[in-house]
């Protein structure tokens, strides 16, 4: 069924960052393919909200930092599994860079996630630890946005984080799947949409948006 956009929405650009497409340091398979679909889409909406992972040198979360591991395994954290990534988006690199492409000059509001050491962090709203808030919901509701549409990179871990989130902090959301790429990690697509069936999150494509 068409969705039509109001003003009481906001498209999320999740971290549609170099390192995690194709060349880059985590490089999500096709990422750089959702560009053209966010820019044609992000052009209707009156509220933009970007996300940038901005990993301190040495963070928790890179295999790098412990001895004897390698990326995509996984260590128990304080606040529970944590999957070791390699090094990416480091703060002031070039792997932490927006896509070139990406058309970000109606963008009110870029939120960095991920930059405290010892704390991965996936969703928009709140860090791996599921306790520490990024502030997002709060903006969000000062605005009176009702219903978040969410884009970007990856399907099945900040995406579907973040659209899960969303729900909590009782917005309605959005996920636009041509708009996103998957990393595909042990089953997490299909994880994903066990979470979007579960917390209410939608799932459509950007043909079906009205304006």
């Amino acid at each position: 069924m068409p969705v039509k956009i109001t003003k009481r929405d906001a498209l999320l650009i999740i971290d549609v960052q170099r390192d995690f497409c194709p060349g880059g340091a985590l490089a999500v398979p096709h990422g750089d393919e959702v560009v053209p679909v966010i820019n044609q889409i992000a052009a209707r909406f009156s509220h933009i909200v970007m996300t940038q992972d901005w990993h301190p040198k040495n963070h928790f979360s890179f295999a790098s930092r412990h001895r004897g591991k390698l990326p995509f395994e996984t260590i128990d954290a304080t606040y529970g599994r944590q999957t070791l990534w390699p090094d990416h988006c480091v703060q002031e690199s070039a792997g932490a860079a927006f896509h070139e492409d990406l058309q970000i000059h109606r963008v009110e509001l870029i939120l960095r996630k991920g930059f405290h050491p010892d704390i991965d962090s996936y969703s928009a709203f709140q860090e791996n630890d599921r306790a520490t808030r990024t502030g997002l919901a709060g903006y969000l509701s000062e605005r009176g946005i009702e219903r978040v549409f969410l884009t970007g990179l990856a399907f099945d871990y900040c995406v579907r984080y973040s659209a899960v989130d969303a729900r909590a902090a009782g917005l309605q959301a959005v996920v636009i799947e041509d708009a996103c790429r998957a990393i595909d990690l042990d089953g997490s697509v299909e994880a994903a949409r066990r979470d979007f069936l579960q917390s209410g999150v939608t799932v459509m494509r950007a043909s079906e948006l009205r304006y």
